[in-house]
């Protein structure tokens, strides 16, 4: 038996259209919001990736620029070495036009002003690089060498080994055996040479013909470590 149900066929047809009307509307709604939500995404992605792409640059342009002002330093380092000191504080000081705080330059050109006859302007360059880096190990040792080179020797021995608390550098070593060599002091000449050697053995070669170990060449201490 066919159960009928209440109201008259128009009624039922209304209300049908209204049900179809209301679900097209719920359906146009989310489906509105739905795209606004992809298109909220797309948008926050789009977004995401400009921001990488540009902390990708930012961080190419830093290691760029650090390969250039390394490149820089090692031909003033080079120039150091081969007693070019002008030319040393010359490109020291290029460096620094290009980075302000590259510490490593105000060292170098610092050594390399003391080595050039002047002290105090040297000393000025070392205790800026080690204000912006306390620990930095060759900047102390770069201190002690430039007191080490104007006769202030127990300066320089706070200093060599204030370096050796940040790095055990042959050089500092031989900076203190260097000084006690002067002083004629055999037996701290000989401690701190052999720990020198120790790091680097062609550390022997230049004790053999450093003048500052002449009044303790001929000790058998001394002969014997640089045999």
């Amino acid at each position: 038996m066919r159960i009928k149900l209440p109201g008259s066929m128009r009624t039922k047809s209304i209300l049908l259209g209204i049900f179809v009307v209301i679900a097209i509307g719920i359906f146009v709604y989310e489906g509105y919001n739905n795209k606004k939500e992809i298109e909220t995404l797309q948008k926050n992605q789009e977004i995401q990736l400009a921001e990488k792409k540009k902390e990708k640059q930012i961080q190419d342009d830093i290691e760029k620029k650090q390969e250039k002002l390394e490149g820089m330093y090692n031909e003033a380092f080079a120039t150091f070495h081969s007693k070019e000191y002008k030319n040393t504080i010359e490109l020291s000081s290029k460096i620094i036009e290009e980075e302000k705080n590259y510490y490593k330059a105000y060292s170098l050109r610092g050594i390399a002003t003391a080595y050039n006859g002047d002290l105090e302007a040297g000393m000025k360059d070392i205790d800026k690089a080690l204000e912006l880096k306390g620990d930095y190990g060759y900047g102390r040792f770069n201190k002690a060498l430039a007191y080490e080179l104007y006769g202030k020797y127990d300066d320089a021995l706070v200093w060599y080994n204030k370096a050796l608390e940040i790095e055990k550098y042959e050089w500092s070593y031989y900076g203190i055996a260097s000084i006690y060599g002067r002083k004629g002091d055999v037996k701290n000449t000989v401690e701190y040479l052999k720990k020198a050697v120790d790091k680097n053995a062609s550390v022997k070669e230049a004790a053999k013909t450093e003048a500052d170990f002449n009044n303790v060449k001929n000790s058998d201490e001394f002969k014997e470590l640089v045999k």
